[in-house]
């Protein structure tokens, strides 16, 4: 087993965003749910190439993924599942609480109100906010809607680092400016829109139609690729 004793990470030691591409942190957070989920099943070691499996990955790439951040495990063991968990949510941030507020609280908005996950991985949902005068005062999922106005002192008494944008695409940017303005640092944008952000603001696209159009490419792409003739045997 190729795994070497882990090395702890310190802050100096973090790679820059440049220097990590985007598509390993994704593969990070799926790393980490699938260990958390073992553990919590009684698991508690795994090699790169049982995680691999489990999520369709070469166990090669799983160290490449981790070589990114250091070295972890141990010969003849592999990866104990309470330290990778650790050390992983000490890369993606996730070992300390952060607080967010949403700002849309239309159907998507209270689904999201509504998922335990955040919780799981340390964000809560602190204060959610709308700009219809009809939903302003009314408690969704233990949180009563406040008014946009309400927004940069909401974020400097529950020192917030993180917003959610989850309203009308023509709506988004106005959002987004007022996030920025009160101090938010990084946005996760629901809206099918593109945000134009100051380069200090972190932001995330989360556009579920692009999601679907992504699935179905790769089912039709799948159903062409098995419909095409095989190709015949040299004679």
């Amino acid at each position: 087993m190729a795994e070497s004793r882990p090395q702890s990470l310190h802050p100096g030691d973090q790679p820059s965003d440049a220097s990590v591409p985007k598509v390993v942190v994704s593969r990070l957070s799926l790393y980490l749910r699938e260990l958390q989920r073992l553990e919590a099943a009684g698991q508690q070691t795994i090699s790169s190439g049982q995680l691999g499996t489990l999520l369709g990955f070469s166990d090669a790439q799983v160290r490449k993924d981790l070589g990114f951040f250091g070295q972890f495990g141990y010969p003849g063991v592999g990866y104990r599942c309470d330290e990778l968990i650790r050390a992983m949510r000490d890369i993606l941030g996730t070992n300390q609480s952060w607080n967010v507020v949403m700002v849309g609280v239309g159907n998507l908005g209270q689904a999201l109100l509504g998922y335990r996950g955040f919780g799981r991985q340390n964000f809560t949902i602190v204060a959610a906010f709308d700009a219809d005068p009809a939903k302003v005062g009314q408690m969704v999922r233990g949180l009563m809607v406040q008014p946009l106005e309400q927004l940069s002192e909401t974020v400097r008494e529950q020192h917030v680092r993180l917003g959610m944008i989850v309203v009308p695409a023509e709506r988004a940017q106005e959002v987004a400016d007022r996030l920025v303005a009160a101090g938010v640092e990084g946005i996760v944008n629901f809206a099918p829109v593109t945000l134009n952000l100051p380069p200090h603001v972190q932001n995330v696209g989360v556009d579920l139609a692009i999601e679907l159009e992504q699935l179905s490419f790769a089912v039709t792409s799948k159903l062409v690729k098995l419909a095409e003739p095989s190709p015949s045997p040299a004679e």
